[in-house]
């Protein structure tokens, strides 16, 4: 592959503070013009497009502002990379890319601009063993032409995700991931093998695939040291066909050895979901009761990462989801949380964290940092739990109401997509009371701030759980909205040293009750979703869908 030979890039700033400021450059195009271009932190290429060349554009580009790298022609993006990089050696075999900016450009943004996916970026590493993942100035990083875009003269298509699981349901694929696992000991003790496939990893493929570790902290400790359990030097130099041996007290439950009472437990559950008759309520959900819960909100704006923040986006995909509700169905809607100077609007444009944010309990909790945070977490389900013990009263059936707390994470960048989690039963307590200071002082508090399960209640709960969302998965699978590769069905988190299910699930009396991790603001390319007006639109319509099927037989 010929360099490219263009005239050579002014650097107009590279200034760094806290938020790396974005890189400024200006380059000629062949016939003469003075383009700007934009290397930004986490946000990659960008180039103005006012003067840009129509061979420069992709079809259907906006040129009235920036253009994005994925806005630009084959021969835009070869102009633009080599305008930004002059130093690249674009080879015959491959590319030498050579840091110039280490201040703005990472790993997942050379993936991007290189190889057409951000996803890519483990498989880079592979390919630059030698190279820390933190860039220094002047380093080398080689991009194969296996790896290199087809836009870039390479013969990559991408990040390869697909696996023969990746089109069973929930139970299905994890009984396919389990039977991929033997059971072995040495003189370090008990272990599960793998053998690793063409295209996989040890963080996303063995560590989130199998155990209950996805926050990036975990999932990185865990995989160095399976990695050392498995004589590996270094994580990125795993060649396909590598025999994986993880310890077994790292296991999951689906992947427990035989006997174990984990597995049993998981068994129990499993079939429980098979033995549970859906409860029909018509299209239009006649007698159904629903509660919507965004998470965060106030001064906790959540997980943050990429330049968004949990709390304003999960709320407008609840507000939306609550307006498609009211106006599509006959179903009794709330929601425990409300933005008051917002109400129940959805927006267009989320631009800065909203600050005030009120649990709608009697009075209204603010959610304003005065007290703990735990307050406003119990809160949610003891609301939750008086509606639906007053729908009960009037005669409602229990078995029609549902909880929903619509969540953004911050995981390994390497899991993208949504996650469901359901109240694993074991992790149910059989009774709990909120004390007085807990409460917030709230009417709810005092009549609805203890609850009491039978252990078939339990069972209940996870097995109607998992139903509803492994039917969000399918809505969600059906309007191309990405769902997390590995097991996206979770009754457990494990983080910290600890594993629990969150408060708002494991005290819920709903029959139904899921905690939705919309998407992993870690991953570019799912903030940048998540920014998209159209796609919090399109997410809350697939779960009313989703609601809408699952009360149907």
């Amino acid at each position: 592959m010929a360099v490219l030979s263009l005239l050579p890039l002014v650097v107009l700033s590279a200034t760094v503070v806290q938020e790396p400021a974005p890189v400024l450059a200006q380059a000629r195009t062949p016939d003469g013009r003075t383009i700007l271009l934009r290397l930004q932190f986490r946000k990659g290429l960008s180039v103005e497009g006012k003067a840009l060349p129509r061979a420069f554009l992709a079809k259907g580009a906006d040129t009235s502002g920036w253009v994005p790298f994925e806005g630009l022609s084959p021969e835009g993006k070869r102009w633009a990379l080599a305008a930004v990089f002059p130093a690249d050696q674009w080879r015959q075999d491959e590319v030498r890319h050579q840091v110039r900016f280490p201040e703005v450009e990472s790993v997942w943004t050379m993936a991007a601009l290189f190889t057409g996916h951000g996803q890519n970026y483990e498989r880079l590493m592979g390919e630059n063993p030698g190279r820390p993942e933190k860039l220094r100035e002047g380093d080398t990083w080689r991009i194969p032409v296996s790896l290199l875009s087809a836009d870039l003269g390479g013969t990559g298509r991408g990040p390869d995700r697909s696996q023969p699981e990746d089109d069973l349901d929930d139970e299905a694929r994890v009984a396919a991931y389990r039977g991929l696992l033997s059971f072995g000991e040495d003189a370090q003790g008990k272990y599960a093998a793998y053998r690793l496939r063409r295209g996989e990893a040890l963080y996303s493929s063995v560590v989130i695939r199998y155990t209950d570790r996805v926050d990036p902290r975990g999932v990185n400790e865990l995989a160095d040291r399976i990695a050392q359990r498995s004589g590996i030097p270094d994580v990125r130099s795993i060649q396909p066909g590598q025999v994986i041996k993880i310890p077994v007290g790292f296991l999951a439950d689906p992947f427990q050895a035989e006997g174990s009472s984990a597995l049993a437990e998981e068994r129990e559950v499993r079939a429980e979901v098979r033995r549970t008759v859906r409860v029909e309520a018509g299209p239009k959900l006649k007698g159904v009761r629903i509660v919507l819960d965004a998470g965060h909100g106030g001064v906790d704006t959540g997980a943050r990462a990429n330049g968004i923040w949990e709390s304003d986006f999960v709320y407008d995909i609840a507000m939306r989801v609550r307006r498609l509700l009211e106006q599509e169905t006959e179903a009794q809607v709330s929601s425990t949380i409300r933005y008051p100077g917002l109400g129940f609007r959805s927006r267009e444009e989320i631009t800065t964290p909203s600050r005030a944010a009120e649990i709608l309990t009697t009075p209204p909790f603010a959610v304003d940092g005065e007290s703990p945070s735990a307050v406003s977490v119990h809160l949610r389900w003891v609301l939750a739990n008086d509606l639906f013990a007053a729908f009960r009263k009037a005669k409602g059936e229990a078995q029609k109401t549902l909880f929903l707390s619509f969540h953004a994470d911050s995981l390994h960048p390497s899991a993208r997509g949504s996650m469901i989690y359901v109240p694993g039963a074991a992790l149910v307590p059989s009774s709990f009371a909120l004390s007085g200071t807990r409460t917030g002082r709230v009417a709810e508090g005092r009549q609805s701030g203890r609850v009491a399960f039978t252990s078939r209640e339990k069972l209940q709960g996870e097995a109607r759980s998992r139903q509803f969302s492994e039917t969000l998965l399918k809505a969600l699978q059906k309007d191309r909205i990405p769902v997390h590769a590995n097991r996206p069905i979770r009754n457990v988190i494990h983080r910290g040293g600890g594993k629990w299910i969150p408060a708002v699930l494991r005290y819920s009396t709903g029959a139904t009750k899921a905690l939705i991790e919309v998407a992993n603001l870690t991953n570019e390319e799912d903030a940048a979703s998540l920014r998209d007006p159209e796609f919090r639109e399109r997410y809350a319509a697939a779960v009313v869908k989703a609601i809408r099927a699952y009360y149907r037989k």
